[in-house]
């Protein structure tokens, strides 16, 4: 047979490549895996809006905010832990654990993360049950939806529901802030509108973002804007748990066409699968990017081979290994013998190492803490009784949430001595969770050795009379060196 294509002429419009989304109105369903996104979506929603006002005592001049973001005084606090902005390789081992964490998942239970725990899916669930509560189930929205003229009741609806996802959008952008300030303060001061500029525009911004990805873009955002659909293949293999379709069990589909003497699959084409799915696809088509594995689909269809009865499980999690095993009868391997192989143990050993790591920095790391810098100009500084005297700013870092003295000591030669500008005394009181700078001399008596050399190295010590912790830092004296 011969095809015959006709040609674009200069006056035909040119085709579009991209087609008019059609809205996704997904059915409501239950049953376990729609259980644990509701346990999931609870936990995490209370977790984001509710840990901002947890309160936790650190002591006086202190913030008591459990969580809190401090940029003006570069910190991080997440409840006993204290994050410095010199620490943040915390921050980045935390990061690191949480891509591998993604890796893990993916390659033991496909885009789990995707269909559970991911904001946009959190935040579309929530935004699809208040859908659901004004305009009613699957059906009635569809009818909604394709219904052309705008009546009083349409607009009514429409109206509620959009002011409802702004309420939820405005309260993700106003509990986004109140990681950066004090919660209860900030909440009086946006009241009162005398917040700073920054966090009006910030939960502006969320609240738009929030309202248009979670009610309008859904399923969009994950396609085209989320690189992860696309990344990943390379994390998962043929003994990857996915959800699938069992067609050659579901296969021939029963249709009222068919002669009762044919033979057919356990799949009566019901289109149940279809319409709880969030993305609109068709699972029994196979694997397919738009797949975020939630497993409404295994729900929806357990409940319709429940209700013919027929065995569960004709759409499942499944791999492909377990494909041709199955095909011929025998039974599928364990979830655990899935899971425990080799590309998941790597991943779980990386992560367990991460955060071993993570916890071993976290309990070794002092409470003292200091930097040396040499002042050099002068290099030195020659006295009238003839001795030597080197200048340093001693940083010091009282990282206790208590005030601390801090003692200064040097080693290097037994004639050195110390002195700390402004004081008589070897020591400096710190208040808790503060670094002060101080003006540090080291001094030379006329005739010993450093001051004869050209350089002296030496170690400047710091230790917390409380405690007894200690630190400490190298640095180098400089003498005459020429002998005038």
């Amino acid at each position: 047979m011969r095809i015959r294509s006709k040609a674009l002429s200069s006056t035909d419009p040119a085709p579009s490549l991209y087609v008019a989304r059609e809205p996704i109105f997904p059915k409501r369903v239950s049953g376990k895996f729609r259980t644990l996104k509701w346990y999931i979506m609870g936990i995490t929603l209370g977790i984001y809006y509710l840990l901002p006002w947890i309160r936790w005592d650190r002591g006086a001049d202190l913030p008591d905010q459990a969580v809190l973001l401090d940029l003006a005084g570069r910190r991080f606090y997440f409840f006993w832990i204290q994050i410095w902005p010199h620490e943040f390789y915390f921050v980045a081992g935390l990061l690191i654990m949480a891509g591998l964490g993604l890796f893990l998942f993916t390659s033991a239970l496909g885009r789990v993360w995707c269909g559970y725990a991911c904001p946009q899916t959190v935040w579309t669930d929530l935004f699809i049950l208040v859908e659901r509560w004004v305009e009613g189930d699957r059906n009635a929205r569809l009818r909604l939806h394709r219904q052309k003229k705008w009546d009083l009741r349409k607009a009514r609806l429409n109206l509620t529901k959009w002011f409802l996802w702004l309420l939820i959008g405005l309260a993700t952008g106003g509990a986004w802030v109140f990681y950066f300030a004090d919660a209860p303060t900030l909440a009086r001061d946006l009241v009162t509108f005398s917040a700073h500029p920054a966090a009006y525009s910030t939960i502006a911004i969320l609240t738009a973002t929030t309202f248009v990805f979670g009610g309008f873009a859904r399923e969009q955002i994950c396609n085209y804007a989320c690189p992860w659909p696309r990344i990943q293949a390379a994390m998962m293999d043929p003994d990857t748990l996915v959800v699938g379709y069992r067609k050659w069990r579901g296969e021939p589909r029963k249709h009222s066409e068919l002669a009762k003497t044919e033979p057919q699959g356990d799949c009566i084409d019901c289109m149940a699968c279809v319409n709880v799915c969030p993305a609109g696809i068709d699972i029994r088509d196979g694997q397919q990017l738009e797949c975020i594995t939630c497993a409404l689909c295994i729900d929806a269809c357990d409940n319709i081979m429940d209700k013919i009865g027929k065995p569960r499980g004709l759409i499942d999690y499944m791999a492909l290994t377990d494909e041709e095993a199955e095909r011929n009868g025998a039974a599928p391997r364990s979830v655990i013998k899935h899971v425990l192989r080799p590309r998941v143990l790597m991943y779980s050993g990386m992560w367990a190492a991460v955060g071993f790591a993570l916890v071993f920095a976290l309990f070794i790391r002092s409470d003292v803490e200091l930097t040396v810098a040499p002042v050099r100009s002068p290099t030195f500084i020659t006295l009238s009784d003839g001795s030597i005297r080197n200048t340093y700013d001693v940083r010091l870092r009282n990282k206790d949430l208590h005030p601390q003295t801090f003692r200064i000591s040097v080693k290097g030669h037994p004639k050195f001595r110390v002195q700390i500008e402004g004081t008589p005394y070897e020591s400096v009181d710190v208040p808790a969770d503060t670094t002060v700078l101080k003006r540090v001399y080291i001094i030379a008596p006329n005739g010993s050795d450093p001051v004869a050399a050209r350089s002296t190295d030496v170690r400047i010590w710091v230790e917390a009379l409380g405690g007894g912790e200690r630190a400490y830092k190298d640095t180098s004296f400089t003498g005459k060196g020429d002998g005038s």
